[in-house]
Parts: structure tokens; C-alpha cells; sequence
């Protein structure tokens, strides 16, 4: 016997960007569209799919792997927050637990990040050499969720700036070898001079993409690569240009022009018809639940507000193979008292969270 509340969400579900209906109804867990004979608990709104965070470590901290409890700390932070879903982009923890857990969000995992020896930070990454990349993303490719993680630039110490961490043929060969497993790459770039040679050796998504410019933006589009820009990350390059100034005064000035032109690159991106997904880099140094705030900053630069909403919600859903609000799939959504279509602010204060059909907040 299902332990389900038989539920009646009216209002406005936002069954997809061009379609919203009056009601849904949620039986044993899962979306219906047919009055269900049974007495169900009304819940009254504007109704999305779950939310997506597609750049989130779970099971990471600033100086690595964090034990369970902080893990399970950081998941119910972004459940309560309306995220339901992740895309979980690198962590040295075995977070495959939370997939036991009805009331966590659901995790699609990259396994751990894969980087150059000393081009990361520290007890983050697998830090190999060129000739280990193949079977390192062969076996990260095993671990996940049908996603690898690389390290496609971080700060060269010698050139006392940004760099590309991997040679041409080495990408080529390792994102041929995620593919024929099934899986998807993608790449950490902060920088410009990685882009060209990831994306035509293949890559499926580049996170942060700071360094797109004119000469690159037409390449990503032409080869449908999506990027995840992680504007509330990139509100940190500030500080951190500060903490690097004296040592590596080149490296700070480069971090300096990527921030100061991150809301023209992504407008750009958007423009040339680039897929932009919701992701805002939690768990590293950064706060979890940041999801509402990472959505009004796309809208800030430039991209439309249903368009911003769709890349936390139905189009990044899509893009991740997960159901959103048809008939059947699991019931993950989350309900609002003003309607997020008008002002994307709106996310930040979810009025209840539903989370395998089960009312959480």
C-alpha cells in the first residue's frame, strides 16, 4: 500500500514554456492529468518542474571531500531551495547513497574531475598527464552519470597566467572514448585558448565559457555545444584576482576582463543561438541553494525571462534526458505564489516543494 497523499495541484502549471493548464493531480508518486476517485490535498499555485542546477558538487567542499552529513547538509539546501534535480559536476565523494533517499534530490554525477598534475585545486581532481587521459576518462566515464569532467585551463604558474592544460590529440582521443561509452564531456574553461580545440575534438559543454569570443561563439553554436556560465561563480573573480595580484599580476588583470564582460559574452552566446543552462558551482567555495539567484543573473544579462526559466526548468530537463511535468513522470515540482513567468525573483521563495510526490516545504 502506497504511503502517497493523493494531490491536487491548482493555479498554474507551467507545463512547458508555451503551455500551462489549470491542474495536475499526483497518485502513488507520479504526475496525472484524470481526476483520480480518491480525496486529494489541494496545493494552490503557479507550478514548475523541479529545478535544475547543472553545475553543483555535492559531497565537496573548498578542500575536498566532506563526509555525509555535510554532504546531506548540502542537498536539503538546494531541495529547499527548488532544486530537485543536479547535474553533479565533479567530486572526489561517494555521494551514490542519496540515490537510497526519497526526500534528497536526484543526482546525475561526472564523477570526478580529471585535471593536468598542479592545475587545480588541490584534493579536488584524479591530476594525471596527457598520456593517462584516456583511461581516466574511461573509468570516470564507468563512475557517472553518463558525464565526465575535465579541466580544460587553470592558472600556469610558469606563464604566470591561464593556460590550456591538455594537447589537441589527447582530447581528441579521450572525448572519442566517453562517447563510445555513452558519455557525455564536459570542461572547466575560464579562459579563451582551450575553447577551439575542445569543441572541435567534440565536447558536448563547456562550463563557465568566459573566455568565448567572436571567433568561437560561431563555432559553438554551428556544433550545438551548450555552456552552463555559473554567473554567481564568476561574481568571485574580483576577489580572487585581489588574492593572486602580487604573485601572478598577469593572471589577475585576464581574471579582471572576464568579469567585466561576462554579461556581454553570455548575451552574446544566447544570441548566436548557443544552449545556456542553469548552474551556479555550489559546493567548492560557494554557498548551496544559489539556484533562484543564478537565474535572475542571466536575465540580467540579457537572456528573456521565460527563456532563463526554461534553462533551470523544461529545456534543461530536456537536455538531461529527465522528465518535467507529463503524464507519469515522478511528481518534482515545486509551487510558487506569484508567478515566475513575470518576475524570475519569484524562485527565490517557494511556497511548497514537491519531491517524488511527497510534499516537502
Amino acid at each position: 500500500m502506497s504511503d502517497h497523499v493523493v494531490l491536487h495541484v491548482k493555479g498554474r502549471v507551467l507545463v512547458g514554456p508555451e503551455e500551462a493548464r489549470d491542474e495536475l493531480w499526483v497518485v502513488d508518486g507520479r504526475i496525472s492529468y484524470e481526476r483520480p476517485r480518491a480525496e486529494a490535498v489541494t496545493v494552490q499555485g503557479w507550478a514548475l518542474p523541479g529545478l535544475v542546477d547543472a553545475h553543483c558538487h555535492v559531497g565537496l567542499d573548498a578542500h575536498g571531500a566532506v563526509d555525509e552529513a555535510t554532504s546531506e547538509k548540502q542537498a536539503l539546501t538546494d531541495r529547499d531551495a527548488g532544486t530537485l534535480l543536479i547535474r553533479d559536476a565533479g567530486s572526489p565523494a561517494d555521494t551514490r547513497w542519496i540515490d537510497d533517499r526519497e526526500d534528497l534530490p536526484k543526482i546525475i554525477r561526472a564523477g570526478r574531475h580529471i585535471a593536468r598534475t598542479r592545475r587545480y585545486i588541490r584534493n579536488f581532481a584524479h591530476e594525471i598527464e596527457p598520456d593517462e587521459l584516456v583511461a581516466h576518462v574511461a573509468q570516470e566515464a564507468r563512475r557517472g552519470d553518463g558525464w565526465v569532467k575535465l579541466v580544460g585551463d587553470w592558472l600556469d604558474r610558469d606563464a604566470g597566467d591561464l593556460g590550456a592544460c591538455w594537447p589537441r590529440g589527447a582530447v581528441e582521443a579521450a572525448i572519442a572514448e566517453a562517447h563510445r561509452l555513452g558519455a557525455r564531456v564536459t570542461a572547466h574553461c575560464f579562459a579563451e585558448d582551450s575553447l577551439r580545440d575542445l569543441v572541435e575534438a567534440g565536447i558536448d559543454c563547456i562550463e563557465h565559457a568566459t573566455g568565448l569570443t567572436e571567433d568561437t561563439i560561431p563555432l559553438f553554436a554551428e556544433r550545438g555545444v551548450a555552456i552552463v556560465p555559473t554567473l554567481v561563480n564568476i561574481a568571485t573573480f574580483p576577489d580572487l584576482a585581489a588574492g593572486g595580484e602580487s604573485k601572478f599580476p598577469q593572471w589577475s588583470a585576464h581574471m579582471r576582463r572576464l568579469y567585466q564582460r561576462r554579461y556581454d559574452t553570455v548575451r552574446a552566446a544566447y544570441d548566436a543561438g548557443i544552449p545556456v543552462f542553469v548552474g551556479t558551482d555550489a559546493g567548492g567555495s560557494l554557498a548551496h541553494g544559489l539556484v533562484a539567484a543564478e537565474v535572475a543573473e542571466l536575465v540580467k544579462a540579457g537572456i528573456p525571462p521565460l527563456q532563463a526559466l526554461s534553462a533551470t526548468t523544461w529545456g534543461a530537463r530536456q537536455w538531461l534526458g529527465r522528465p518535467a511535468l507529463e503524464e507519469g513522470a515522478p511528481a518534482d515540482l515545486v509551487v510558487y505564489d506569484e508567478d515566475p513567468r513575470a518576475d524570475v525573483r519569484a524562485l527565490a521563495a517557494p511556497s511548497r516543494v514537491i519531491l517524488n510526490g511527497r510534499v516537502i516545504g
